[in-house]
């Protein structure tokens, strides 16, 4: 009986071995982009640095350099995307009907959002939180809005945020909410309001973008909340998912391992052997994923890694001039991590 246990545990374990070894086999949504032969990606109506469209069309971004990367690994092409531009109320209805594959559209991650939407969280693109835009002058923290008017976008967490925030510090806010944020920052920067709300990125883009004088407004330095900004899909489609995950894994992995737009293919030949197996010049990771060993490689090559996506879009050198700060590598401070590609 010891040996017949014996030889059928082995035989276990050899099946469990067999079966991890095979290849992933394509879901539904993966089969759709693949016949269609391209993906399409859920976006904001204009943030700029996130997601925004310049007069001739052209989408540019951090979120829009996912979704590019994304195509780059699937489909080869990172050109082979149809950009939805969404609101926040249309956002999740979007993607839970099938209209858009994935939403890139600086999105926080909640519990509420995560398990009673239908849909997963990819991960982390931006880590960001709650803050306050106000004209240049006598107010220097959140804790002197007091009694203030509040602009403010529907649908949001940041509403829920701000609500939170006044009846915790007892400042009795009064919110003015508008259905699209740029009724909500038009109503700011005319005066109807006494500070604008939203996550602190949004307010560089914001300011950058809309103020005649960017420098008669500041961004007060008080965080309300936690804002960890990121891609979402479908649940029900784990190979999907998975290419989706590992996609934007790659992206800050690749920045670790110095491995660049413009020197990817020369890092092919590298010695390194998690570079090897990242590029695909000594291992097939793309296997498990049901994509080709080349798929991070062309990802890299169409955006960059993560942080010169994150210093083209919205660093220091660009208007919106975002610190690098918690989206910076986990070596260097920050809280970008990724999982092992092996």
């Amino acid at each position: 009986m010891k040996l017949n246990a014996l030889k059928l545990s082995v035989m276990g374990l050899g099946a469990a071995a067999a079966l991890m070894s095979l290849p992933a086999h394509a879901g539904k949504t993966v089969d759709a982009i693949k016949a269609r032969g391209q993906l399409v990606c859920g976006v904001n109506t204009g943030l700029a640095g996130f997601s925004q469209a310049d007069s001739n069309g052209a989408w540019s971004g951090l979120d829009v350099d996912y979704c590019r990367a994304l195509a780059a690994a699937m489909l080869g092409d990172a050109t082979k995307v149809k950009w939805v531009p969404l609101n926040a109320q249309q956002r999740f209805t979007a993607l839970q009907s099938g209209e858009i594959d994935v939403l890139s559209r600086n999105t926080t991650n909640t519990l509420t959002r995560d398990a009673s939407l239908g849909l997963h969280f990819v991960g982390v693109n931006y880590y960001d939180g709650q803050g306050f835009l106000v004209p240049k002058g006598k107010i220097t923290s959140a804790r002197q809005l007091k009694g203030a008017t509040v602009c403010v976008q529907s649908g949001t967490t940041t509403e829920k945020n701000l609500t939170d925030f006044s009846r915790a510090n007892k400042l009795n806010i009064k919110p003015v909410v508008f259905e699209k944020v740029e009724a909500a920052t038009g109503a700011y920067f005319s005066g109807r309001c006494q500070a604008y709300t939203t996550d602190a990125s949004g307010l560089a883009s914001v300011r950058a973008k809309e103020a005649k004088d960017p420098a008669a407004h500041v961004i007060l330095p008080d965080l309300i909340s936690k804002e960890p900004l990121g891609p979402m899909v479908r649940r029900g489609d784990d190979e999907f998912f998975a290419i989706t995950k590992w996609v934007l894994n790659g992206l800050v992995e690749a920045e670790e391992y110095g491995i660049t737009q413009a020197n990817v293919d020369q890092m092919k030949t590298s010695t390194d052997p998690q570079i090897g197996r990242m590029l695909g010049a000594t291992e097939d990771l793309g296997k498990h994923l049901g994509l080709d060993k080349e798929w991070l490689a062309r990802a890299i090559k169409a955006v960059g890694n993560y942080g010169e996506s994150f210093e083209r879009n919205v660093g220091p050198k660009t208007a919106i001039n975002l610190p690098r700060g918690k989206n910076n590598l986990w070596s260097k401070g920050g809280l970008m991590y990724s999982p092992p590609l092996r």
